[in-house]
């Protein structure tokens, strides 16, 4: 089979510069012929004078939510697409889709998933969210689409920065960084970013590598000039140690991590998955990780969305010496400790598990 044509997913909330951005992605050399799915909202649309040189085809969807539609109209248009590329009509080499400020990315990466006909042919690769550096706080305070937007990110691009004073700035990305502490930021210079910043963001491909596995999965550098334009030197990452949020509104998104230097059972790791999969799985914004496990010949990284997970990928040039797994959860409506609880079953010896097993399971089914 050829390689699935990578999707990049763009997402931010109403007014934070999505169409600007997309718009200078088009020129972008290392982006191939793309094709762009435009989830359309009021007047706002893409520069058709700019899309005509730039690019063969532009879709435009109808106005509307994405995450309302995306089971008919989205998925249609996609199998659309793939029909006209098969027949020569339409080569393209990816395809961007700008939602509207209000979608859920979740709906979107579910049908890329679980479509019988999208699924083999289309792969995510990675979910761009734009956010506005001198609304962002305001934003994040009054909308919970905003705040899973960032959550669910691989790539968080700032935008307006010329606009914004430095300490607002300043405690906007403390919040997005308790928010998704394994982003990479990206600033936006009126709606640029260097070639290439937001394609193969995801970790979820056949030539997978440990270096970039590791790059996706960890937290950011805690560098002052991390994010600029995008071209901050890349430095061993360690996870980030986040506190208690000062705003209320980001209480309901909590973030919890593990490293486990040994091996983990597999009957551990199936367990701790299965159980927090089935009991607590809408709330799962993002599970992702690198799972080293007893008796298999390489890691794999995982992830997935609520109930939904993309098939793992073996990191086949892992060094040996190494077997460190790393675990993140972002999750919304979630209590940290119950996060944390979860995690923890991870490091239980075989003996402890039984009964760990049965706090787990007594905790997650607690009513909030």
């Amino acid at each position: 089979m050829s390689d699935p044509i990578p999707v990049t997913l763009l997402t931010g909330f109403l007014g934070a510069g999505k169409t600007t951005l997309l718009n200078r992605l088009l020129h972008d050399p290392s982006a191939g012929r793309v094709a762009v799915v435009v989830n359309e909202f009021g007047e706002a649309g893409l520069d058709h004078d700019l899309i005509e040189k730039a690019a063969e085809d532009v879709v435009l969807m109808p106005a509307g939510c994405l995450c309302c539609t995306i089971r008919g109209d989205l998925s249609k248009t996609l199998i659309s697409l793939l029909a006209r590329r098969a027949r020569g009509e339409l080569p393209f080499d990816r395809v961007v889709i700008e939602t509207t400020g209000l979608a859920d990315p979740g709906p979107i990466h579910h049908t890329l998933l679980v479509d019988p006909v999208l699924a083999p042919n289309y792969a995510l690769d990675g979910i761009v969210t734009v956010v506005d550096s001198v609304l962002g706080a305001a934003t994040l305070d009054q909308h919970g689409e905003a705040q899973a937007q960032v959550a669910m990110a691989d790539r968080l691009v700032l935008s307006k920065i010329d606009l914004a004073d430095a300490a607002g700035s300043g405690a906007l990305r403390t919040r997005l960084d308790r928010l998704n502490p394994g982003a990479r930021r990206i600033i936006a210079e009126k709606g640029a970013v260097p070639s290439g910043a937001l394609f193969g963001v995801g970790a979820l491909r056949r030539a997978m590598t440990q270096a970039h596995a590791m790059d996706w999965l960890a937290a950011p550098a805690n560098d002052p000039l991390e994010g600029v334009s995008g071209l901050s030197p890349l430095k061993a990452r360690t996870p980030v140690e986040i506190g208690p949020s000062h705003h209320a509104s980001d209480d309901r998104i909590a973030t919890a991590s593990i490293t486990l230097t040994e091996p983990i059972p597999p009957e551990t790791f199936d367990f701790w998955l299965d159980t927090l999969v089935a009991l607590r799985g809408a709330h799962i914004l993002r599970l992702k990780g690198i799972a080293h496990i007893k008796g298999a010949d390489h890691p794999f990284v995982f992830h997935g969305v609520q109930h939904i997970f993309e098939p793992p990928v073996p990191l086949a040039d892992w060094d040996g010496s190494d077997t460190t797994s790393r675990v993140v959860i972002i999750a919304r409506d979630m209590p940290q400790n119950d996060l944390e609880e979860s995690l923890s079953l991870l490091r239980r010896t075989p003996e402890a598990q039984a009964q760990a097993q049965g706090m787990m399971v007594h905790t997650l089914e607690q009513p909030f």
